[in-house]
């Protein structure tokens, strides 16, 4: 399959679920192309010059309404909730884990005031950055998802879980374990038992293979927030 073929068919793919989106009248693209190269964007991997780059040199033809370039980023954000459609439907079984998101290297940590990294552990070492949650489905199909800085605890994303209460029980690590009180839904599993859950490793493994999501040169909170909704749309597609 060639790249050409690659975005045809998500295009397609996302169309059929936004076809019923109107486009505003003073817009250039529509709501599908609009979700199409936020999705690249993901796949891609790279910062937003070396994607718009690429796009243009390569795909303008399949995009002949494509904007300048900050305009289409401020597009990506504005309409990233668009990927809320994509949401899979809770299933009996999930689960539920985090995956680090390293921003900056941990020597450079206090440099900047603008830094919105926070020091915290991922794969058992530090890092200083982000975490994403992600609650799946029985078929590794996203749920829910939610991020906060690394320092921010497992179980302060129980309200995820909470959310399918009565319709699906999720499969955590003791992490998610709190002292106040876990849902009625939530079965902690320690090391070594229900393996059916290592399910999400497959799901993380492809943010960082597909998406490079680990490493991400994204400084400011709104560049960040804006990127990740896309990423996790794209783990939808590639599934």
């Amino acid at each position: 399959m060639t790249t050409v073929d690659l975005i045809t068919a998500l295009f397609y793919e996302v169309d059929e679920q936004l076809h019923a989106l109107p486009k505003h009248p003073e817009a250039h693209l529509w709501p599908s192309e609009v979700v199409t190269l936020g999705l690249l964007h993901a796949l891609k991997g790279v910062g937003n010059r070396p994607f718009y780059r690429w796009l243009t040199r390569d795909y303008r033809p399949l995009f002949p309404h494509l904007p300048e370039r900050t305009r289409l980023f401020r597009l990506l954000k504005t309409h990233h909730a668009w990927t809320q459609v994509f949401l899979a439907a809770p299933t009996v079984l999930g689960v539920i884990d985090t995956y680090g998101i390293e921003l900056i290297h941990p020597m450079r940590e206090g440099r900047s005031p603008q830094q919105i990294g926070r020091t915290g552990l991922s794969n058992h070492r530090w890092i200083v950055g982000g975490k994403l949650c992600l609650l799946l489905n029985q078929w590794g199909l996203i749920v829910g998802w939610a991020c906060a800085t690394a320092n921010v605890a497992d179980n302060s994303f129980q309200w995820l879980i909470r959310q399918c209460e009565e319709r699906m029980i999720v499969l955590s690590d003791t992490a998610f374990h709190a002292a106040e009180g876990d849902p009625t839904n939530l079965k902690l599993c320690p090391r070594g038992e229900w393996e059916d859950r290592m399910l999400v490793e497959t799901v993380l493994s492809m943010l960082t293979v597909v998406c490079h999501l680990h490493i991400t040169p994204r400084r400011r909170t709104t560049a960040l927030a804006r990127h990740t909704p896309w990423s996790r749309r794209c783990i939808l597609d590639t599934q």
